[in-house]
């Protein structure tokens, strides 16, 4: 392990063996894993892995941090949100260098990751004296009605390995700032940089006084830590980001208990290229939405909807582009594509290329993998582009890594056809100058996605929208506009000032 290496972590307090439950202390008595980076395959730390008694101890903590933690005004909680973003602005570039040493994404996105984690704090600042409810003019004399949000109580998060520290501010942010205390099931898959961000938010908790069960953490196996996370009914919200296997999962559990679930799981994002359109910027937005984050977003673009008159073009552009796209160690300056998560990954990509053309379809460039000196240890493949139909069974799959599926159209109604005719509904694009095409496409009968976006790609959502898909995508909403309402219970109030007791509708009883 270089110098460089041992210092990011050093300073952000990983140490050679780690534990994966916090409550204000570190402890673990399960299994101990040993966390690989897909960048070499080498070893960068072990994890103590939580049991279900571990569980217990840590969610009786963090109820009793609720208990004083809501009852702190909502201005105050934002002040210690405030902290938080200051305290990770002074952590950035060692964070986000360990996202990519943990994940593999390129360096300038983990960079980018920890910054959304910055913006969600501060935004959440701001939600800490916007949390509003109505006042309603009541149909009985001298009474006042209105409406009010209280916390909930503690919100389970559970995060996937793509997105490994933004995930979780998304959600601890808004519901701490709610009132709410937390525990954080990371991904297995990158557990450092889960355990680093709660070491900086407990040195913000015990520097104002406050439990560091306010945001507690238990890293576990599913099967164990993650049932009983999401059948616990003293977990009144779980909100669940990953595939839709598990997202339905998580929905039939916590569905059966009658708690709430806020789900965030896959997309099949398209990008519709009309014959309006800017190719230029197109290819742009392709190519960043394809192949960043080497096809493991959720928002990644996985298909291209492109106009007759133009797809030649844009076919050749592509695969000119992509030739040109530099895959390797995403630590170093210049690369745009790391590996894949683990081998798994580059499995399933493998399996998705072999059904292409058993289903009729061609690869027109890339999708082998990448192996000799220059990929030493590392999953990495080279992005694929192919030509499909869009019922093909593995289109209509969501793959999480970077194959491009083109396909032609010669209306708009047939592309939004192809468009929407997919299980997934997060995020979507068109590129046009056309304002009809771009209007229909925002309009009821357009994009089917939680998310619609004209001349601007499917990845890369800013966090002051509300952030989440319709259809197997979930349901959920996170991050802005209104989104704090899911982790906030509503109440109507109705105040009567008056010596009488008249009632509803005009009934009289008695």
């Amino acid at each position: 392990m270089s110098q460089d290496v041992q210092a990011i972590l050093k300073n952000l307090g990983i140490e050679n063996k780690n534990y994966g439950a916090f409550d204000g202390e570190w402890f673990g008595s399960g299994e101990t894993i040993s966390v690989t980076s897909p960048i070499d395959g080498k070893v960068i730390a072990e994890v103590v892995q939580a049991t279900e008694a571990d569980y217990e101890r840590v969610l009786e903590k963090s109820q009793a941090a609720f208990q004083d933690w809501r009852m702190m005004p909502a201005p105050q909680r934002g002040e210690i949100i405030r902290q938080f973003g200051m305290e990770f602005r002074r952590h950035k570039d060692d964070l986000g260098a360990l996202v990519t040493l943990e994940m593999g994404k390129i360096l300038e996105e983990g960079k980018g990751e920890v910054q959304e984690m910055i913006d969600i704090f501060d935004f959440a600042v701001g939600l800490s004296r916007q949390l509003y409810g109505k006042t309603m003019h009541s149909e009985r004399p001298l009474h006042r009605m209105y409406e009010q949000w209280h916390p909930l109580g503690v919100v389970g998060i559970i995060s996937a390995f793509n997105f490994p520290v933004a995930v979780w501010s998304w959600n601890s942010a808004i519901a701490a700032v709610c009132g709410n205390t937390m525990i954080w099931k990371p991904s297995l898959k990158t557990p450092l940089t889960a355990i680093a961000c709660q070491k900086i938010a407990h040195r913000v908790l015990q520097e104002n006084n406050l439990p560091s069960a306010i945001m507690g953490m238990i890293l576990g196996p599913d099967a164990q830590i993650g049932e009983k996370l999401i059948a616990d009914p003293r977990i009144p919200l779980i909100s669940a980001t990953g595939s839709t296997r598990m997202g339905k999962r998580v929905a039939a559990v916590v569905g059966a208990r009658l708690g709430k679930s806020l789900l965030e799981l896959g997309g099949n994002n398209a990008i519709i290229v009309s014959d309006k359109a800017d190719l230029d910027m197109s290819i742009r937005a392709i190519l960043f939405g394809a192949v960043g984050t080497a096809g493991q977003r959720c928002t990644s673009t996985r298909r291209v909807i492109a106009h007759e008159s133009v797809y030649e073009t844009l076919k050749a552009r592509l695969v000119e582009t992509y030739a040109q796209v530099k895959i390797g160690n995403p630590l170093e300056a210049g690369t745009l594509m790391g590996p894949l998560i683990d081998k798994d990954a580059v499995d399933n990509m493998q399996s998705s290329i072999a059904k292409v053309a058993e289903q009729g379809g061609k690869v027109i460039c890339g999708g082998e993998p990448l192996s000799g000196e220059e990929y030493p240890g590392g999953n990495y493949v080279r992005p694929c582009i192919a030509e499909v139909e869009n019922h093909y069974n593995v289109v209509q799959e969501e793959t999480f890594a970077p194959i491009l599926y083109l396909m032609k159209y010669s209306s708009l109604e047939e592309a939004m056809g192809y468009h929407n005719n997919v299980p997934q509904g997060l995020s979507s694009a068109i590129f046009t100058k056309d304002m009809q095409e771009a209007e229909n496409f925002l309009s009821h009968r357009g994009s089917d996605c939680g998310i619609a976006n004209v001349n601007i790609g499917t990845s890369g959502a800013e966090i002051g929208g509300a952030f989440g898909g319709e259809k197997d995508t979930g349901g959920g909403r996170e991050a802005g506009s209104d989104a704090w309402q899911a982790y906030m219970r509503r109440q109507t109030n109705t105040i009567n000032w008056s010596p009488e007791l008249p009632l509803a509708q005009g009934i009289t009883f008695g």
